[in-house]
């Protein structure tokens, strides 16, 4: 084999380690191929077609309309999007899509609660327990009354004989509402949710995330209407036997495919629970074709699984087809203190104020520095911080660094060079480390699409950052033969360029000057 292998006249050098075992050399041309490929095709280095054909869906947010976007939807925001551009990356058709929960009790709740505001007034100091009670509810029930002046109501038909329990209250409330003003809460609905949504829109794009599609809950329509799409999944499922009736309530046979117990699917008042909801809609995303669904929920949501695979069974879909990924949410940090999230409690620390705070690039790399569904603790205080130990720092300064290089040669020189002789031919070694790491690259962003974990790209970076300031501090680039310079920043070209097809991958702008 040995032999065979040598007069192939393709490798520098191949030998026996062994019984069993043969080394293979590389010769160092080969080995360089890759910073050819990253300087001649810079844009695509990384790439691949070994996906192609085949399509993804990725649902991820789909946080309720009740208000603005807190932190801790940041982490799945950033991970979905990442996830997002590396399968596309790897060749994978992909397609992007927001659920709005905009059919179930939380927007009740959200419209109750702008009702109670636009008219504080004659509540006076009355306010629901269990109402969403941040500034922004203020803001939605002015900027409604501005626009629409609405008439004077009986203050006393909302507030009096309540239920003492919380929960029972806010929904009394809402039945009185619904009942006494039909058409006006039906005008706040509307318009809570889309000024709601509007705030998320723009939060998301602050945080450089875009969705293909935004699907609407309330398309699936309602089990009253046989037409409906909950209606169809459900009589799917009672025909092959798997939903079946008890004490006046609908039910699906979870139980028998994994789950701990059977689960509801139309309450006794006739009522359909978001499970249902949420069979309607995955059928939907099946009957649109594509090969693989990949859902991002927050770790919270690890005992839905099975109940969602159970019904696509039910449903005569391949459970296998649907990837669910489990995100815990981030614990953020600003001066030793933990931040509070509660969208409902009104205090909470919003995904534009870390924006505004740290930067969507830096949000977005801490977010992305760990495993979606590992413990993350996010200091901000750190992540401002310009010392070795932010790792977003050091990786983005070695980005910065090879600019200043260039941009040193380019002062001697009037093009970029266009080869590294000195490398290829061994007579310069000093960056075979880099080259080593180079090669890695698309190896990376392969395993990185195919484990669906963005965070391979982080930690390959903060590694490959390490090698070049680790270059840089050992070795005088302008002090070397002219010869060397130019191979040096040959390879540095390349360098650079992975640097920013990485972060590009994660939804992060590279920095030229720190």
């Amino acid at each position: 084999m040995e032999q065979q292998l040598t007069l192939l006249n393709i490798y520098e050098k191949v030998e026996s380690a062994g019984p069993g075992f043969i080394n293979i050399t590389l010769k160092r041309s080969d080995f360089f191929s890759a910073v050819h490929s990253a300087n001649k095709n810079p844009e695509n280095f990384g790439t691949s077609e070994k996906n192609k054909g085949k399509s993804i869906q990725i649902e991820f947010v789909s946080a309720n309309p009740t208000g603005p976007l807190h932190v801790g939807h940041g982490r799945g925001a950033a991970y979905g999007d990442a996830l997002s551009r590396i399968l596309k990356s790897s060749g994978y058709r992909v397609e992007k899509e927001y659920y709005i929960n905009d059919a179930g009790r939380q927007i009740d709740i959200l419209t109750a609660s702008v009702f109670i505001r636009i008219y504080q007034k004659e509540f006076e100091d009355f306010f629901p327990q269990n109402a969403y009670k941040g500034s922004y509810i203020s803001e939605i029930g002015d900027a409604f009354a501005a626009k629409n002046n609405p008439l004077g109501i009986d203050v006393l038909a909302y507030i009096n004989d309540l239920p003492d329990d919380e929960e029972k209250e806010i929904d009394e409330i809402i039945l009185r509402i619904q009942k006494s003003h039909g058409e006006l809460w039906s005008s706040i609905k509307d318009f809570a949710l889309e000024e709601v949504l509007d705030s998320i829109r723009k939060d998301l794009k602050l945080f450089n995330v875009s969705f293909d599609h935004w699907f609407y809950e309330s398309t699936l329509g309602s089990v009253s209407d046989e037409s409906s799409q909950i209606s169809s999944a459900i009589d799917k499922l009672k025909t092959k036997q798997l939903a079946y009736e008890e004490n006046g309530a609908l039910w699906l046979n979870t139980n028998s495919t994994g789950d701990d117990k059977n689960r509801v699917l139309i309450r006794d008042d006739g009522r359909a629970t978001y499970f249902a909801s949420d069979i309607a809609y995955h059928k939907d995303k099946i009957d649109r074709g594509f090969d693989k669904l990949i859902n991002v929920w927050g770790a919270d949501h690890h005992g839905y699984i099975k109940r969602i695979e159970a019904s696509m069974e039910g449903l005569g879909f391949d459970k296998e087809r649907l990837n669910v990924q489990l995100v815990q949410f981030a614990n953020l940090f600003k001066d030793g203190k933990k931040v509070k999230m509660s969208t409902r409690s009104g205090e909470f620390f919003s995904l534009a104020d870390l924006i505004n705070e740290i930067g969507t690039d830096a949000a977005r790399f801490y977010y992305l520095s760990k495993q979606a569904d590992q413990h993350l603790d996010f200091d901000i205080n750190l992540a401002k911080s310009d010392s070795k130990e932010n790792i977003f720092y050091y990786i983005q300064y070695a980005h910065a660094r090879i600019f200043s290089l260039q941009k040193k040669y380019l002062e001697d020189h009037s093009e970029e060079p266009s080869d590294a002789e000195s490398v290829v031919s061994g007579s310069y070694a000093s960056c075979d480390k880099l080259i080593h790491e180079i090669n890695k690259y698309p190896e990376m962003v392969l395993r990185a699409s195919a484990s669906l974990q963005p965070h391979i790209i982080i930690f390959y970076l903060r590694d490959f950052a390490q090698v070049f300031h680790s270059f840089y501090n050992d070795n005088h680039v302008f002090k070397e033969s002219d010869e060397n310079i130019q191979s040096i920043i040959y390879t540095l070209n390349a360098a650079k360029k992975v640097i920013s097809n990485g972060l590009g991958l994660l939804g992060i702008k590279p920095m030229d000057k720190m």
